[in-house]
């Protein structure tokens, strides 16, 4: 364990650790190897979780009081550069530096918890090329996740929402910034959004800087072993997070509360628009539920809802700043 832990918090080589751990190189590496196995396999259910109903509950809280009602993280790649990169493998693997790299796409709140990680990508493809292999919006589609409700500006919307860059699509699960605002509404929620965003960019240096192994180029020959890595480091980071992360200011939301209502509601499943449990259908293999199934992504990956959700919250926060 002393020799894992320092080749992954000191980015330090195996022949390093051989005169403090009284070990050979091959131990060694076998040592951390293991190491990473057993903690992803002992604790990766807990801390590679998706958010539970009473998680959702506490991150829509904290949205709401930024201005944005339904956003639950904040979406992004990293790229970690391999090193001992098959020559084979070099072009596929070749990111913007021209040097091999794999990529991270995580989800992060702005407790920079990490509730999504999808990591083996090769360098060379793009974060939209990432988002089609990456299985962040499954269970969404599915409609096996809890489910969020919430109101901007009077209007009610079904799907959760993460902030992100101006190179991912214009989906209504995903709120972008305004390139180019011409008003001062449209300034105010840019800077906001692009404030906010930075979240997920402040939990890859965190991560970066907790785990030096992450920073350096990886000394690995295989894909699995550095996918064991990766999965480690975000764990033991999760757990510093929850041990050290303390949220003073946090009052759990009281739903029964009229006098302040909230604009979001978390649901176990799938509901009508007056509250009332869907039972859960399964698309099988004779065709039936299909359309249900296919619907939801059209709803997922409608344009129309992402442009509406932009212009809500643009009033949204416009006179959340007028009233102050």
């Amino acid at each position: 364990m002393t020799a894992a832990l320092r080749m992954l918090a000191y980015g330090a080589a195996a022949d390093q650790c051989a005169e403090i751990c009284r070990m050979g190189e091959s131990t060694t590496l076998e040592c951390m190897k293991i190491f990473c196995q057993q903690v992803e396999g002992l604790f990766g259910e807990e801390y590679l979780r998706a958010p539970t109903p009473a998680d959702l509950r506490r991150l829509l809280t904290r949205g709401e009081q930024r201005g944005f009602p339904g956003m639950i993280g904040s979406i992004d790649c990293m790229h970690w550069e391999w090193k001992n990169c098959p020559s084979g493998w070099g072009g596929a693997y070749s990111g913007r530096k021209g040097r091999p790299t794999i990529i991270l796409e995580a989800v992060a709140s702005y407790d920079t918890w990490i509730w999504h990680a999808f990591f083996g990508v090769p360098g060379a493809q793009n974060d939209i090329n990432v988002l089609g292999q990456s299985p962040v919006f499954d269970k969404v589609i599915a409609e096996n996740s809890p489910m969020v409700v919430f109101h901007v500006n009077g209007k009610r919307y079904n799907n959760a929402y993460y902030l992100a860059d101006g190179i991912y699509p214009r989906y209504s699960t995903f709120v972008k910034t305004i390139s180019n605002p011409a008003t001062q509404s449209q300034k105010l929620f840019a800077k906001k959004q692009e404030a906010y965003r930075k979240d997920v960019e402040r939990c890859f240096g965190i991560l970066q800087s907790r785990w030096a192994i992450l920073r350096h180029g990886a000394r690995m020959h295989k894909r699995s072993t550095l996918r064991s890595i990766m999965m480690t480091c975000i764990i033991l980071h999760n757990m510093i997070v929850e041990d050290e992360f303390v949220e003073e200011d946090f009052v759990e939301p009281v739903e029964e509360d009229l006098m302040n209502p909230l604009a979001s509601q978390v649901y176990d499943g799938p509901v009508d628009n007056n509250g009332a449990r869907i039972p859960f259908a399964p698309v099988q293999r004779n065709g039936r539920n299909q359309q249900a199934f296919w619907d939801r992504i059209e709803n997922l990956e409608s344009a129309y809802i992402h442009t509406m959700l932009q212009n809500d919250l643009v009033e949204h926060n416009w006179a959340m700043e007028s009233n102050q």
